[in-house]
């Protein structure tokens, strides 16, 4: 089979950062290409130069042996090279058809709406994506907004896809016909190439991977003659420990007690419906449930960023319900790692060093009468990049040049420095990829080890099952049931996600 696509020795620097270091990329037509890597190897760079909205330094792209320049995304298009971005660039109060159509070129202008939404009715049945044309798009959940993006492309006939972590905006539900899709494309003869970090996600779906690490290629593989764990060595340069080991529990009492909790989400909607459960010292009590459920919410509630309707939060034997956010944090040491690392977690205009003591400005020691102490919040930052393997050029450096997994450290470090006795960690290690899940979760067995009560807010099941002693299941915003990860089935936790309860322990 031909190579279709070939990206010959691309160079990429920004500033002192050498993004993609002389990268080759061999892509057969019809094919999945997976391009492997961390978060920060160079993997977004390569594919935004293919798609024009990065120049090259160096380096050649040919299509079918030919050389070919690409200077913006339109002569991406114009080469049958289209990318779905991690972000979609939907319009939400226009419909599917208005979405498809912007950007069209002058020659589809005297279609009308109608005679574009029948064509579009008939491009989407023949791929069995079952979209409505006349749908506005923010009413599709992102599954279907994935796939509005993806026909969007084939209605400019691209044969090339490239997909950036296209897995990332999904539930675990809407994974699997996510991977269908994909099936579907190949057998119409369309080429894939798919940017991610998910080892599992290469293997099922992947017939080819190139491997990144920092800006480098370090393999080109064919998926049916490797495994997970060679993979995760090329990416990440060392073996990595996929059975995380949790010794057995040593609980103390409850430190964290939550009764009859009732809030609304931002839509003004019941998102949290009489939740109570207790978490005691030396416990991760787990909390799946397909996103959307009032997980969210629930971590808000805790920590103090969403008010409540009714029901009590105790920490300790101390009622906490009305202490306000410094209070539950240096008061009562309530920790929290939120899911939006880089809305809520971090100011990404500012230093990593600044970002380190963000929850503690204006007190000792990197404050004195009201001053800041430069030295201190220095000394401070590199002390805890260098315990947390932050990796960073410089802990001066805005914290929007980290990579996800880096900022998620950030977080965690400046959290767990001030030995908290409860920690609410929501969506811990979504987005990042093997070697940083790894670091997350060890940090967490740490802490439990010293008796902290951690909450665990995830929607992704291995990792739940593979950190927590118990597991309580949210859906419409009720706890359905908690388990051990001995009893959580995926028919007993499937059930419970769709409503079915059983009595709460």
């Amino acid at each position: 089979m031909e190579h279709h696509l070939f990206l010959d020795r691309v160079t990429k620097t920004f500033g002192d950062l050498k993004a993609n270091d002389a990268v080759s990329l061999h892509v057969r037509k019809g094919t999945v290409h997976a391009v492997l890597g961390e978060n920060g190897a160079g993997k977004t760079t390569l594919m935004n130069i293919l798609y024009g909205l990065y120049h090259p330094d160096a380096g050649r792209i040919l299509i079918g042996g030919r050389e070919i320049a690409i200077n913006n995304p339109r002569d991406a298009l114009d080469h049958g090279i289209g990318m779905v971005h991690q972000h979609f660039m939907l319009i939400g109060p226009l419909t599917v058809t208005e979405n498809v159509i912007l950007g069209l070129g002058h020659g589809a202008v005297w279609l009308g709406l109608a005679e574009h939404a029948k064509r579009l009715s008939e491009l989407s049945r023949s791929f069995g994506f079952d979209i409505e044309p006349s749908e506005p798009v923010w009413r599709l959940p992102m599954g279907m907004q994935q796939r509005v993006e993806i026909l969007k492309l084939l209605y400019r006939n691209v044969d090339i896809l490239i997909l950036d972590e296209p897995t990332s905006v999904l539930t675990p539900s809407e994974t699997g016909p996510f991977f269908e899709v994909l099936g579907r494309l190949k057998e119409a003869g369309k080429t894939i190439l798919f940017i991610t970090h998910k080892l599992e996600e290469v293997m099922e779906v992947a017939d080819e991977v190139t491997v990144m690490r920092d800006g480098r290629v370090t393999a080109e593989l064919k998926t049916d003659e490797t495994d997970p764990r060679e993979l995760a060595r090329l990416m990440v340069g060392r073996d990595v420990v996929f059975d995380i080991i949790r010794s057995e529990g040593h609980f103390g009492p409850a430190k964290l007690t939550v009764e009859g909790l009732h809030a609304r989400n931002d839509r003004g909607l019941q998102a949290l419906d009489d939740v109570s459960f207790k978490v005691r010292a030396g416990e991760i009590l787990g909390v799946a449930g397909v996103d959307g459920n009032g997980q969210g919410e629930l971590a808000e509630a805790i920590a103090g960023l969403r008010p409540l309707e009714a029901g009590r939060l105790r920490v300790g034997e101390t009622d906490v319900t009305d202490a306000s956010i410094s209070e539950r944090k240096h008061r009562f040491k309530l920790a929290y790692v939120p899911e939006d690392r880089q809305r809520v977690g971090l100011d990404l205009n500012h230093s990593v060093a600044f970002n380190l003591i963000l929850r503690s400005l204006g007190q000792p020691p990197f404050a004195r009468f009201g001053i800041l102490d430069f030295k201190a919040i220095r000394a401070n930052a590199r002390a805890l990049t260098e315990r947390y393997d932050v990796r960073l050029q410089d802990v001066e450096q805005e914290a929007r040049f980290l990579s996800g997994g880096n900022q998620q450290k950030v977080i965690l470090a400046r959290e767990i420095e001030d030995e908290p006795a409860v920690l609410v960690v929501s969506q811990p290690c979504k987005g990042l990829d093997v070697g940083a899940i790894e670091f997350v979760q060890n940090t967490l067995l740490d802490q439990r080890e010293k008796g902290v009560a951690i909450l665990y807010i995830s929607t992704e099941l291995e990792h739940i099952m593979a950190v927590c002693d118990r597991i309580a299941v949210m859906s419409r915003g009720r706890i359905t049931g908690i388990l051990t990860p001995e009893d959580a089935t995926p028919e007993r936790l499937g059930m419970l996600m769709a409503g079915a309860t059983m009595d709460v322990t």
